[in-house]
């Protein structure tokens, strides 16, 4: 199922986008060599092991190029996959398949991977209270779709963009003059606005937790760079009267004694930013 963000119009404007960046005024090497009326058929072929995300949004690639092709899907979104899998079989004019077959593979490669990242994180931290969340460190003009890919992979969404909540990071609360300041303003600013906003405020150490504490008026403490220690002393500090998030340099080897601290969430950006696209590949059936 699609997250709502995922609509229509943001699926033809970026398919749109990314042909016009790919293709530009032909798809020379197709035209040259393959006849116009010629057919063929086409596997995507797994050469990889992980989760396999981005099989509905090569439908929706390969329609734009060409409403005629048919897609036979084997495996969905979601799915585990090793090397060997088929997971869709497209069918159509060859000129067509090969000039989508790079988008495709960009897309599915990349959106994989991700979701075989998120959900070995997730797998990391399962039996604690912690949810996994991602960050807004994304590749420009494809954050949606890694966002999207990160909820195959299991996790969690966090803000979409600068406009859906209001994240106080230390640069705000330097810029702003202080905690009691940023956080001041920024309500000041929600009720004058009407806007109805979360807000959440960056910690870096203990003193910071306490001055957030005793001016309150937010939804989400996020406890940033904090060691274990000093964690779990400010998740006692916050007894649930907010919500608390860690970030920070945040691993594999790490994960699972940060949710043991207590937090809520736990903010990995390395879900988009630093992940192995998977090996996918679409070949010709003969």
């Amino acid at each position: 199922m699609r997250p709502a963000y995922i609509t229509d119009d943001f699926l033809q404007e970026f398919i749109s986008s990314a042909f016009r960046e790919d293709v530009g005024d032909g798809d020379h090497s197709s035209l040259a060599a393959i006849p116009a009326d010629a057919k063929s058929k086409a596997r995507l072929l797994v050469k990889d092991t992980g989760i396999l995300a981005g099989v509905d949004l090569a439908l929706q690639i390969f329609k734009h190029a060409d409403p005629s092709l048919t897609i036979e899907v084997r495996l969905q979104d979601g799915a585990k996959i090793k090397p060997g899998d088929v997971a869709f079989v497209v069918s159509g004019s060859s000129r067509s398949i090969l000039t989508a077959e790079r988008l495709v593979l960009n897309s599915m490669q990349r959106m994989s991977g991700i979701a075989t990242k998120t959900q070995r994180l997730v797998k990391l931290i399962e039996g604690t209270s912690a949810h996994l969340l991602d960050t807004r460190k994304t590749t420009p003009n494809f954050r949606l779709l890694e966002k999207w890919a990160v909820l195959i992979g299991g996790g969690y969404n966090h803000r979409i963009g600068l406009f859906d909540m209001i994240m106080l990071k230390d640069n705000h609360v330097d810029m702003a003059g202080g905690i009691k300041q940023a956080i001041v303003q920024t309500n000041d600013y929600l009720r004058a606005t009407k806007k109805k906003l979360k807000i959440e405020i960056e910690t870096r150490s203990l003193a910071e937790v306490e001055q957030v504490l005793a001016v309150g008026n937010v939804d989400i403490i996020m406890l940033d760079n904090m060691d274990i220690e000093t964690m779990k002393k400010a998740v006692k500090m916050i007894n649930g009267r907010f919500k608390t998030e860690a970030s920070g340099g945040i691993t594999e080897e790490t994960i699972r004694e940060v949710a043991f601290t207590g937090v809520d969430y736990i903010s990995v950006g390395a879900l988009t930013h630093s992940i192995r696209s998977l090996d996918l590949s679409l070949k010709a059936i003969k």
